[in-house]
């Protein structure tokens, strides 16, 4: 009974990132993802997380599409080159994503990754 008070009180007192985060990590499991803080950069990735930022950024005179993935862990940042819009690609919506990890600009990068959009949560 003691660990079960335990995990009802850790529930009632965590907020509300805390448990998005827990809520993240558990779907990234179920999906077959890896946690982003466990990626290894240059080789092929499957992540799993939600969308909180999707903005166009203009590189060379070139559209690029890029948003932040997040899956409780930490942040993925996917960049579609050449893209203006993807339908379904929108903030708070769950995907998982699989390609070549790399870093731009010291950060964690997939490009042109491929994609399966996911229900959005909530």
């Amino acid at each position: 009974m003691t660990g079960r008070f335990r995990r009802a009180v850790a529930r009632l007192t965590a907020d509300d990132q805390e448990l998005a985060s827990q809520q993240l990590q558990g779907e990234l499991e179920q999906a077959g993802a890896t946690a982003v803080t466990r990626c290894t950069r240059g080789e092929p990735v499957c992540v799993a997380g939600s969308l909180r930022s999707v903005t166009l950024r203009p590189r060379a005179g070139v559209p690029t599409l890029e948003a932040e993935l997040y899956d409780g862990t930490g942040s993925i940042t996917l960049i579609w080159l050449g893209r203006r819009r993807i339908g379904g690609i929108e903030c708070g919506r769950s995907l998982i994503a699989r390609g070549r990890m790399t870093e731009h600009e010291g950060r964690p990068t997939i490009y042109n990754a491929s994609y399966e959009l996911k229900p959005s949560l909530g």
